[in-house]
């Protein structure tokens, strides 16, 4: 596969998207759609604003690929509204796709067409042909990485050329909002890392808000500015990283400490030293040579005091002679905070995967 081509560095999603944005590009009120008596999507309030990358997280079947639906125009909710770029997906569809790329967990092309005749097909249904069409597919064939493979046929790709000739097809007619279902899976690890690299780069640089549907936490933690945590159809949480951990992780305290042995006989057991601290509750190895380092991950136990606890452990590793490397707090992992909040939310039996876990939606 080929790398994504002309991408400057990028900035971590790590914090808060763009601020100063004035409107959401993307609003929900009390969005609902039920299918008989099951509730597909549950009074969702959302937004997402020009340069922001939101993820919506949650496992098959919680709704993301409904809400969609719903957005883009091809499913009328029950109750409730959505605006997109202040157009009501339900009365005016066609504007609304004019507007927004979008990109099926799998896009299908015409296999016997090339990759760039499938582009011209797309272009020519947003009302874009002669030069300025050859121009734009130029322009995203270049984006995507797939230049030099442009006048193959779409048969002969890979499944992660396919995904980035799905972007092209999204990014073709300009659009200010790019809304993606599932966008990485099934994909190589160096391709997902270029897809998201692509994907940061048309939020950081083009300014496009972008929706990610996704059940694969370590990629949305990686990529995106705010995240939702979708369960069952209900929006449960949302927020940054960092907001979701303070919001969920409450009673969950956590330490590092990075320690060095001398590598004598006598050196402690550590994890039998940090074990016997009063109000640690577990000892987790994290990366074994971590900067010459062990690395070590303490949970707190429940009422437990971080202050006195670290003090404790801080003592420890002074009397026994090691050397400290690392000392934190440690951050919560979103899958961590994710089945916090789906705990807190009273199911803990519906669960994200990790990266190559199954994917779809069927909600």
């Amino acid at each position: 596969m080929s790398a994504v081509a002309t991408l400057p560095a990028t900035r971590a999603a790590s914090g808060p998207g763009p601020t100063g944005q004035d409107e959401p590009v993307v609003v929900t009120r009390g969005l609902t759609k039920r299918y008989g008596s099951l509730v597909a999507v549950d009074r969702l309030d959302l937004e997402v604003r020009a340069g922001e990358i939101y993820g919506l997280l949650g496992p098959n079947g919680a709704g993301k690929t409904t809400t969609i639906l719903m957005l883009l125009g091809l499913s009328e909710p029950t109750a409730g509204t959505a605006r997109v770029l202040g157009l009501d997906p339900t009365r005016d569809p066609r504007a609304v796709k004019r507007q927004v790329g979008y990109l099926p967990d799998n896009a299908g092309f015409y296999g016997s067409m090339t990759g760039r005749q499938n582009l011209r097909y797309t272009a020519r249904l947003n009302g874009l042909s002669g030069q300025p069409a050859e121009r734009r597919i130029d322009e995203v064939l270049d984006k995507v990485g797939l230049t030099d493979r442009a006048d193959d046929r779409a048969e002969t790709y890979s499944r992660g050329m396919r995904q980035r000739l799905g972007f092209a097809d999204a990014l073709v007619k300009g659009p200010a909002i790019l809304i993606l279902d599932e966008p990485t899976t099934a994909i190589d690890p160096i391709g997902v890392s270029e897809i998201l690299d692509l994907i940061r780069f048309l939020a950081l640089d083009e300014g496009l808000a972008i929706l990610i549907a996704s059940h694969l936490l370590d990629q949305v933690q990686t990529v995106c500015h705010r995240v939702g945590i979708f369960h069952r159809g209900r929006l449960i949480g949302q927020g940054t990283v960092d907001e979701l951990a303070r919001e969920f992780g409450a009673g969950t305290g956590r330490i590092e400490v990075g320690v060095r042995a001398d590598g004598s006989p006598s050196a402690p057991d550590v994890a039998v030293l940090f074990g016997e601290v009063p109000g640690v509750a577990a000892v987790e190895p994290l990366d074994p040579g971590h900067r010459g380092a062990d690395l070590w991950r303490l949970t707190l136990a429940d009422g437990a005091d971080e202050r006195l606890v670290a003090r404790e452990v801080l003592a420890r590793v002074l009397e026994a002679g090691l050397r400290l490397d690392r000392f934190g707090e440690a951050r919560l992992s979103l899958e961590r905070i994710y089945r916090l909040a789906v705990e807190r939310a009273g199911d803990a039996g519906m669960q994200p995967g990790a990266a190559g876990a199954p994917a779809g939606d069927a909600g």
